[in-house]
């Protein structure tokens, strides 16, 4: 047998010998992730996924796509990138629940100047973490070496999810009536938003590095800024199962402000009343260091609420004791009330200076 090499393609700086023992190195771990419904192994050219035709009855196939923005440049400024890929799951599936949906399986995109393996590991191993959290089965991926579009040591992320869910039950906001009642879940911090703002105020403005104690955040700046996005994938399919609700809202970009208008019906508006969860202190740190006036902080920021849920006034309790018992910090935030032209589908933050 005649031994191909690939020494050109090598000198422009794209190896792939080195993509080929990626791929080996990560089969182990993107195994873990599948279920049974997984007809297809590392490799292909596709990801196999049977659905079965028994489980539906009119089945919707609801899709995503994210990334994890500039919170890369903090994993890369710490040297760890084990935690990013649970922020890439994270906000591809927390997009699809908020229909309610169940993720499926999920594929990610990797591209970088030149192919670092232990990173690209790295990256890999909290992937397939973020997938084993929320039950998704991570079946394919693509990994790109492109060098003069990335600098050295730079890469970038990319995730894609599909789920599943039946037509009659798809959550659009639709049911969402005057009165009901507005129940946050706490965010695990920032989440993957905003880090453009925050990188800004910390390491230019103030001049911090990622290993900078902050006595009032209890660590340092880069175990605060790396904190995972929450996912909250079985405790809200859990609480589907036994309660109605009416409406959900992934709190990313855009905060209050701009996340919860897309989900409410007309002559409605949102009342939210400042105060009433408890707010992570590091938004309090950004907000008083950086100077940012406290409406900006609520577009900008999820403030501590990474997910809301609207229901009947008469489920509140009942479900919010089902998200506690999950794990979940659950508060009741606010309401929805009748909206005249001028406050359709707005949102008012009550209490807020």
């Amino acid at each position: 047998m005649t031994e191909i090499s690939s020494a050109k393609y090598s000198e422009a700086g794209v190896d792939i010998d080195k993509g080929n023992a990626f791929i080996s190195r990560i089969k182990g771990m993107v195994a873990e992730t599948h279920s049974r419904k997984v007809i297809s192994d590392i490799g292909g050219f596709s990801g196999l996924f049977a659905i079965g035709n028994n489980d539906y009855e009119d089945p919707v196939l609801i899709a995503s796509t994210d990334g994890v923005g500039t919170k890369l440049i903090v994993a890369k400024l710490c040297n760890r990138h084990d935690t990013i890929g649970i922020d890439l799951v994270a906000m591809c599936v927390n997009d699809v629940i908020v229909s309610g949906a169940t993720p499926l399986f999920f594929l990610d995109y990797f591209a970088s100047s030149a192919l670092d393996l232990d990173v690209a590991a790295d990256v890999v191993k909290g992937i397939a973490e973020g997938c084993k959290i929320s039950n998704c089965s991570l079946i394919g991926g693509e990994t790109a070496e492109m060098p003069g579009l990335y600098q050295p040591g730079d890469y970038d992320l990319a995730g894609f999810v599909v789920g599943i869910g039946e037509r009659n039950t798809i959550i659009d906001g639709s049911d969402i009536r005057v009165g009901n009642k507005i129940i946050g879940l706490a965010s695990s911090g920032l989440h993957s938003n905003g880090f453009s703002l925050v990188r800004k105020i910390i390491f230019e403005e103030l001049g911090l590095t990622v290993d900078t104690q902050i006595d009032e955040l209890g660590c340092t700046v880069g175990e605060e800024l790396l904190k995972p996005t929450r996912i909250y994938v079985e405790s809200v399919l859990k609480v589907l199962r036994n309660y109605k609700i009416n409406g959900l809202i992934h709190n990313t970009g855009g905060g209050f402000i701009d996340n919860v208008p897309r989900i409410l019906p007309d002559s409605c508006k949102a009342l939210i009343q400042h105060n009433s969860w408890d707010i992570p202190p590091v938004f309090g740190f950004l907000q008083n260091r950086g100077n940012i006036p406290e409406v900006e902080m609520y577009r900008t920021f999820n403030m501590g609420i990474g997910l809301m849920a609207l229901v009947d006034n008469d489920q509140v309790e009942d479900v919010m004791q089902q998200f506690t018992a999950m794990g979940e910090k659950a508060f009741l935030i606010g309401e929805i009330q009748a909206a005249d032209a001028s406050e359709n589908k707005s949102v008012t933050i009550q209490g807020l200076g």
